[in-house]
């Protein structure tokens, strides 16, 4: 197989395949991350990055490789997680940047557009740390300019052959690396990516490539090298790796954001673009980091790990013999939690799909059709049913999980409403004493209500909290929170049996709105009614106002939709003038299993009081 030109198709293959060779080692990655903290998560955070990318650019059809180029440096800062996938980030905003406007690229163009991408990053970096994925992006940028020919193939396999190399080398450039016996985790990763657009290349992309080499100190590398790695106030100076995503019009310069976020931490990454704002850095002070980055726009996603609390969990796993590195809790969600991929992605959670049914077809919800394909099946008349996640896909769920916590929680859709939770209590049977514990949440609750419990849950787990604290104060915090939703229409709710026909025939004739609420055993039931659509925000805005106690001091909202985009806007700009402007609110398109229930123009409030 020969090829003579990149194009767009090929460019997103690629890329969808590396992600898969990413995700094959990222157990690997995480048990020799020691720099620039010994946490063991790059494997994890460089997949999560990588799985962003490709999830893009499978909805994605362009054939110029500069569009597809876009879209994956896009979906890239998006989903970058950590200090790996924030420079891979950069790295393929360079590598668009010097692409432009191209339908293909051509061997002999390659070198320069990787040089061009190479020094984008280091640029951009505060501190360019030699030894880690950075050098591997230099070595092979200068390979690429050195070899001259016209064949992508033979290109990148002499691309491998120096990156590895480069690879083997980085232990000679970091201490950190060569006290501890291993190659950085970060580079390894990149040399992952290259392999599998290697792969595919050479048109077997289902064939692994040999690993890169490991430096191995005498005798045998560590069980965990991140647990054997030290971690004290001498090598990390700050406790919390903070993350934030910031949506806007008029956001400040890259410099900017670096020049403040420099006095109040290190090991700083910041991606500016177009009106994408992405920042990490590892502070004392998160919260003033988030409350600074308000001020420019939406507030998309936030996270603030505790990384005395991570590696507390890699010296336990190193302990045990463990050769998967973990996080103190992991999250397990249903997909009618309705939560935005961004804010899943952000915390890591692991989705378990609820099924779909068009006739005799099934969907996985989100995996299998979108909110925005629903809704087109919907206008063109179709009548779909619902059901929950077998035992076997929770229990799939349960060891995705496992591979990253110490403990798994799962917040899952009321119990009053669903089987789901009887499904996932099924799955728990069959899993064996030695396995990872799981701690099984009914939210009495589902879309945002739920969706916020979950978040609460990851907020939880990554400062540290024990699972059974965690799972008490999502109980507290239920109790005083609820979800409410506005229907435009019954013909949803007339087929799934929830009202009669006479009842749906009459509030038709009559333009009659009903609003549903979820109580507090979690079961769906009639509270109110609106007359005419134009009335429907304000009343949604008066039950919100007596639903949420007076003087409280720390509430999050979350608004949902189906095809109703139109009050995200208004509803959001309403809750902030009665609730603070910095009052947290989630929104999101309703997910297939929701919509299926609620109809088109369906919009709901969700609550969640913390104090």
């Amino acid at each position: 197989m020969k090829a003579t030109f990149l194009d767009g198709t090929g460019l997103r293959e690629a890329l969808i395949v590396s992600a898969q060779y990413v995700q094959r080692h990222r157990a690997d990655l995480n048990r020799i991350n020691v720099f620039p903290v010994p946490d063991g998560d790059t494997g994890t955070n460089l997949a999560l990055t990588v799985s962003s990318i490709a999830d893009h650019l499978r909805h994605n059809r362009d054939s110029s490789v500069g569009a597809v180029a876009k879209v994956a440096a896009e979906a890239g800062i998006l989903g970058a997680r950590g200090n790996c996938g924030m420079i891979l980030s950069h790295f393929l905003l360079g590598f668009s940047d010097a692409i432009g406007d191209r339908t293909r690229l051509r061997v002999s163009e390659f070198g320069q557009v990787l040089r061009s991408a190479t020094e984008h990053v280091y640029r951009a970096l505060e501190k360019p740390v030699e030894g880690t994925m950075i050098t591997i992006m230099r070595a092979i940028s200068d390979e690429a300019e050195r070899l001259q020919g016209s064949d992508f193939v033979v290109l990148f396999e002499q691309l491998l052959v120096k990156a590895r190399e480069a690879l083997a080398g980085t232990p000679e450039l970091l201490p950190a690396l060569k006290a501890a016996g291993v190659v950085d985790a970060g580079a390894k990763g990149f040399v992952h990516v290259l392999e599998g657009i290697a792969g595919y290349m050479s048109g077997d992309p289902l064939v692994a490539l040999p690993d890169a080499p490991n430096f191995e100190a005498d005798g045998e590398v560590p069980v965990f090298a991140a647990a054997q790695a030290a971690y004290s106030a001498e090598s990390e100076k700050y406790r919390f790796c903070t993350e934030a995503l910031v949506r806007g019009s008029s956001l400040p310069t890259q410099e900017t954001v670096q020049a403040w976020l420099r006095e109040r931490g290190d090991s700083l990454v910041v991606i500016r673009s177009n009106d994408l704002l992405k920042i990490h850095v590892h502070t004392d002070q998160p919260d003033e980091v988030f409350t600074y980055l308000r001020g420019f726009g939406e507030l998309a996603t936030k996270k603030a790990e505790d990384m005395h609390a991570q590696h507390a969990v890699a010296e336990r796993s190193a302990a045990g013999h463990m050769m998967l590195a973990r996080r103190p809790i992991s999250v397990v969600v249903d997909t009618a939690c309705d939560l935005p991929d961004d804010i899943v992605r952000a915390h890591g959670m692991h989705l378990v799909p609820l099924n779909l049914i068009f006739e005799d077809k099934a969907y996985r919800d989100r995996l299998d059709i979108s909110a925005e394909q629903f809704v087109d099946q919907l206008r063109k008349g179709a009548h779909p049913s619902t059901s929950q996640p077998a035992p076997a896909a929770f229990l799939e769920g349960f060891r995705r999980a496992s591979e990253e916590g110490e403990n798994v929680i799962a917040v899952l859709l009321s119990s009053a409403l669903s089987g789901t939770y009887a499904s996932a209590q099924a799955a728990l049977k069959h899993r064996g004493e030695d396995d990872v514990p799981v701690h099984l949440v009914d939210s009495r609750g589902g879309s945002l209500l739920q969706g916020l419990l979950a978040l609460k849950a990851s907020e939880l787990g990554e400062l540290g909290w024990e699972p059974d604290r965690i799972v008490a104060e999502l109980e507290r915090i239920r109790a005083q929170s609820g979800f409410f939703i506005v229907l435009d229409t019954f013909e949803r709710a007339l087929a799934s049996g929830r009202v009669g026909r006479g009842k749906a025939w009459l509030g038709s004739l009559l333009d009659i709105k009903p609003v549903l609420d979820i109580d507090a055993s979690g079961k769906l039931v009639p509270i109110d009614k609106v007359r005419g659509r134009k009335n429907m925000m304000p009343r949604m805005l008066e039950i919100l106002e007596r639903k949420v106690p007076k003087g409280v001091k720390k509430v999050r909202f979350g608004i949902m939709h189906v095809a109703a985009s139109d009050v995200l806007v208004p509803v959001t700009h309403e809750i902030r003038a009665r609730y603070g402007r910095d009052t947290d609110v989630v929104t999101a398109a309703g997910t297939p299993i929701i919509g299926t229930h609620a109809g088109e123009g369906a919009w709901g409030i969700a609550y969640l009081v913390e104090d």
